[in-house]
């Protein structure tokens, strides 16, 4: 064999090699690829507290958990994310408890039962019943005849705002000019005279009720309706209870309000490997600084609030982890 022979050779044979390495990586690569897991978290609205709960619970689910991807998807909220939990759309989502009740049993809008299972109580969920000076609102009965944002279709908003002017006697249906916005939506509507008030239910502080508070020109105000809360638990169930909206919260309110609450849950469908919904549980504790950067009602995130006023199970993953931490379960 030549000189010649012998050097085309050896370069086929190091292309080869290059080759069989690169086809080696690609082939290694799309593997971690396939094992890589990905979540996906029912959040809500961006104008509200859970979409931003939710992206601080996909970063810290996403950087402390191997192999694992999380990502909070905008959606129009409670009864949308309970649906797409049943449709196994979403592995995670942010459930508010009267929703997830119905969600859970079949009851209300929901036809089928959604096999739900809880992971986490988050924190308590506030109703705002938010207008400005000028409009003639004081009260849940001024409501009448006035153009008001009930919350987005397929929210949890929606539900507790129909359930709240029922308890005062007024039907949402005729007895006020009914718009269904998300909270930014709502918002805006409100600065620009398109509406005379909106419900929005969420932690505090939420951001869309302190951008119509921080507006120039618009001194805002928040009608009190906890009074609601004794015909609601007759009909609905021990699923609501009263809170106070402390003065100050929210720039110009300088007075406590009376609300109507639920409690927010971090929840996952029934058939979640065991193994990895205590792992999120898990993270989401040990990495709880993590979350209260991003947003600071994560601080209501406790061992013993937790696992508090749940209307459906708790996940075997999560209760092994409140056993591990000796958390007296309640009854």
């Amino acid at each position: 064999m030549d000189q010649r022979s012998r050097s085309v050779k050896e370069k086929m044979a190091v292309v080869g090699i290059v080759a069989l390495f690169l086809l080696t990586v690609v082939v290694s690569g799309a593997a971690l690829a396939q094992k890589k897991a990905i979540l996906s978290i029912a959040a809500g609205g961006t104008g509200g507290v859970w979409y931003p709960y939710s992206g601080a619970m996909a970063s810290v689910i996403s950087k402390y958990i191997p192999g694992v991807e999380a990502t909070a998807e905008v959606t129009a909220a409670a009864v949308d994310n309970a649906k797409l939990l049943g449709a196994k759309k979403a592995d995670l989502a942010i459930m508010l408890g009267d929703v997830g009740y119905d969600a859970y049993t079949g009851k209300g809008i929901f036809k089928d039962k959604v096999p739900m299972r809880n992971l986490a109580g988050l924190y308590a969920s506030i109703t705002h019943v938010v207008t400005i000076d000028g409009k003639g609102i004081n009260s849940i009965n001024d409501l009448k005849g006035k153009r008001v944002s009930t919350g987005a279709p397929g929210s949890a908003t929606e539900v507790l705002s129909g359930r709240i002017m029922e308890a005062f006697g007024i039907d949402p249906q005729k007895d006020i000019k009914r718009d269904r916005l998300s909270a930014s939506e709502s918002a805006n509507a409100l600065k620009d005279g398109k509406i005379d008030a909106y419900f929005w239910v969420g932690g505090i502080p939420t951001a869309s009720v302190m951008d119509v508070a921080a507006s120039p020109g618009i001194k805002i105000k928040l009608i009190s309706h906890g009074e609601a809360l004794e015909k609601m638990v007759a009909k609905y169930g021990p699923i609501y209870f009263k809170t106070v909206c402390p003065a100050n919260t929210y720039k110009g309110v300088d007075y406590d309000v009376t609300t109507v609450s639920a409690g927010n849950f971090l929840v996952c469908h029934e058939k979640m490997d065991e193994k990895m919904a205590y792992t999120i549980v898990k993270t989401l504790f040990e990495h709880k600084s993590d979350l209260v950067a991003i947003h600071k009602v994560a601080k209501d995130l406790t061992l013993e609030s937790a696992v508090l006023g749940s209307p459906f199970p708790f996940h075997p993953g999560a209760l092994k982890f409140y056993k591990e931490k000796k958390v007296k379960m309640p009854k």
